[in-house]
């Protein structure tokens, strides 16, 4: 009797490991966004689990694609996803939720090609649930970086510092903005978006749609090749 309840005992810990395991290395998923201008393919961050399945929801229901990148900031930001920048006029979309709590990662941070979502001012630094933007940033010095440390209150570890300054990014907005995913694949689409003729508020010319796409898990590695 002593002996089957340890030999269950065991295999109930040992289910729980894996299943524990399980969640730890789940697969990270990934989108590709196409735009009149090219296409790049975005990892998600399973670390960012309310961004991440909130952007799925978004992806999968098609909500992106009746918007569009809407304000274009060279050296800063390509944003989109605002209900506001419809170009397709019949559509109505709804916002389920206002805000999304911050998922703040001191590993995560806003590197060149990252992708994040946008807020308002709100005490809390909580996220909008659609307005999303991709870093273009620039490159910083030794010097600046310090700056921004000491006026944000911020920490930048050298490997986080070498990107900032031979990759380039927005780092003023670490620790204040969730960043949920990265650029893994066609990066150069954003130098092609933010050469585009823009106003002085940043609204190009022409609507740069998207359409985005949730892969597969069988269809990742041929995207990636």
């Amino acid at each position: 009797m002593l002996y089957q309840l340890k030999k269950t005992l065991f295999l109930l810990a040992a289910l729980v490991l894996i299943v524990v395991n399980g969640f730890a290395q789940q697969a990270n998923r990934y989108v590709k966004i196409e735009t009149p201008q090219g296409w790049c393919i975005v990892k998600l961050y399973n670390e960012t689990p309310l961004h991440r399945d909130n952007f799925i929801k978004l992806v999968k229901s098609g909500y992106f694609n009746t918007t569009t990148f809407n304000r274009i900031l060279k050296n800063f930001v390509i944003q989109g996803g605002d209900p506001d920048s419809l170009y397709e006029k019949t559509h109505v979309l709804k916002q389920e939720q206002k805000w999304l709590p911050a998922e703040f990662d001191a590993n995560l941070y806003h590197k060149r090609g990252v992708l994040a979502m946008g807020r308002d001012a709100n005490a809390a630094q909580a996220s909008f649930t659609t307005q999303i933007y991709i870093v273009d940033g620039k490159k910083w010095t030794g010097e600046q970086l310090d700056a921004i440390e000491k006026k944000y209150n911020l920490h930048f570890n050298e490997a986080q510092r070498q990107v900032y300054q031979t990759v380039g990014g927005t780092p003023f907005l670490d620790q204040h903005y969730t960043v949920f995913g990265e650029i893994v694949k066609g990066i150069d689409l954003i130098d092609k978006i933010t050469a585009l003729k823009v106003d002085k508020n940043g609204n190009p010319d022409s609507l740069v749609w998207m359409k985005l796409t949730l892969l597969k898990p069988g269809e990742v590695a041929k995207a990636l090749k």
